[in-house]
């Protein structure tokens, strides 16, 4: 709880924190320096290298940046590939996934099964965990709760900080197996207590799959359809992996150089995938749609719609950040292959829950927004919806609540995480250390009278 005595007192030292924290950005020019390690072209700055994921979406020919079709692999294999396997042989795919991240390779049938008897298996938490770790100490944000979660399994674990590659992949199926576990309580324990809800704490289901189980113990019920856990299954296979450049990937392969343990790793991962800038974009893309909703009138007028977007860009409306949340990427350009993939089956469950009118303004907007950015900006930039721009949709479809948005993109990315961090140890083995080039003039220290 914030002392609100000592917080007044803080507040004056602002203007001097502020004064002494900002760095002129021209000097990054002028010291050759790759803000947030990117080049000037936009490609990301080559710090190592992976066989885990790769993120396709533009080709680089005489220097310059050629925009092209996004592909997205996981060990190589197309991930559009991946989910017509799993989904014609009416399958769910996040296990799957997870086993490919994990050790490199697709599992035969007694493989895949053994896997996810494993995963069943390991559902199951400590002794005392549920009451003395997330009941007890409640969280109003999720993404907290699952970090600290993470981070108190250390003192569960008897063998935490060996990093020998058969524990780290023990340590990494019990995450992988727990995170739903994990989110569900947490989601619970936040009803409960800070919202005045009833509290009901469902046992896990060995048998189910991650996206079945998660809806399993989300709901009041117990009950979800086949179509919606087939949603929610392809919404973690999606978000499982996407390259090693990505904040948080990166994030555990820095933590992870160093030698640490798992749990310290993965902890730093999800502070990371909460930030709006990362995972958190989902729940930017929700309030902006909540607002474009209840301003525009007519959702089928495409000059309304256009009008309103150039005001977002602009400035006026919205949260006045100037950005149409959930367009545009970093690395794809005409098109983010997930996007792409969740449309269509966002598409068949809009119809399914009669939701078709809200799917067709997320539609429009995904047309008409590249249209209205190069009128605003007078850009000629390729921007393309990305996966955030239809995954809140989809969760509000699966009634899932809004702070559990950026929490289900942790439990799908966990496996990436993991697969990340035992590459990293035992593929590079060399702590991460770049270069930062101190700018400030030498001066002489003064004593505490003289000042």
């Amino acid at each position: 709880m914030c002392n609100k005595e000592i917080y007044r007192r803080i507040l004056k030292f602002t203007n001097l924190a502020e004064r002494n924290n900002k760095i002129d950005i021209q000097l990054y020019d002028k010291f050759g320096v790759k803000r947030g390690l990117r080049n000037n072209n936009g490609t990301g700055v080559l710090a190592g290298l992976t066989e885990i994921g790769d993120v396709n979406g533009y080709n680089i020919i005489n220097e310059e940046k050629i925009p092209a079709e996004g592909r997205l692999f996981y060990r190589g294999i197309d991930v559009k590939n991946i989910v017509d396997g799993f989904q014609s042989e009416k399958r769910y795919g996040f296990e799957e996934v997870c086993y490919l991240l994990l050790f490199g390779s697709l599992p035969s049938k007694s493989e895949l099964k053994e896997f996810n008897e494993i995963l069943g298996e390991s559902r199951e938490l400590p002794d005392g965990f549920t009451e003395d770790m997330i009941l007890k100490a409640p969280s109003p944000d999720i993404m907290n709760k699952l970090a600290r979660c993470v981070l108190a399994t250390y003192s569960y674990d008897d063998d935490p900080d060996n990093t020998s590659i058969e524990n780290m992949l023990r340590q990494c199926m019990e995450l992988i197996a727990r995170f739903p576990i994990f989110v569900a309580y947490a989601f619970q324990a936040k009803s409960h207590y800070y919202d005045n809800k009833s509290l009901y704490i469902h046992n896990t289901t060995a048998n189910l799959s991650t996206a079945e189980n998660f809806l399993y113990m989300l709901r009041m019920d117990n009950k979800f359809t086949q179509s919606e856990a087939e949603l929610l299954d392809l919404c973690l296979v999606l978000h499982a992996e996407h390259g090693g450049g990505n904040n948080s990937a990166f994030t555990t392969r820095v933590i992870s150089s160093s030698g640490t343990d798992t749990y310290s790793a993965v902890a730093g991962a999800i502070g990371s995938l909460k930030g709006p800038k990362h995972g958190g974009a989902n729940n930017k893309v929700r309030q902006m749609m909540d607002n474009i909703k209840a301003n525009i009138k007519d959702w089928e007028n495409e000059d309304e719609i256009r009008k309103y977007l150039a005001r977002i860009l602009n400035k006026e409306v919205n949260d006045k950040s100037g950005l149409i949340y959930g367009m545009g990427h970093a690395i794809y350009t005409l098109s983010d292959p997930r996007a792409v993939m969740l449309k269509k089956k966002a598409n068949e469950l809009a119809i399914e829950k009669d939701m078709m009118k809200e799917f067709k303004l997320y539609e429009t907007i995904e047309k008409l927004a590249p249209e209205v950015f190069a009128e605003v900006k007078g850009s000629s930039k390729e921007i393309c919806a990305n996966v955030d721009f239809y995954s809140g949709f989809v969760y509000s479809m699966l009634q899932i609540p809004p702070e559990l948005y950026t929490p289900i993109f942790a439990i799908a990315r966990i496996g990436g995480w993991c697969a990340h961090r035992i590459e990293e140890y035992y593929g590079c083995n060399r702590i991460i250390r770049p270069a930062y080039k101190n700018i400030t003039e030498s001066r002489d220290y003064k004593k505490l009278s003289e000042r």
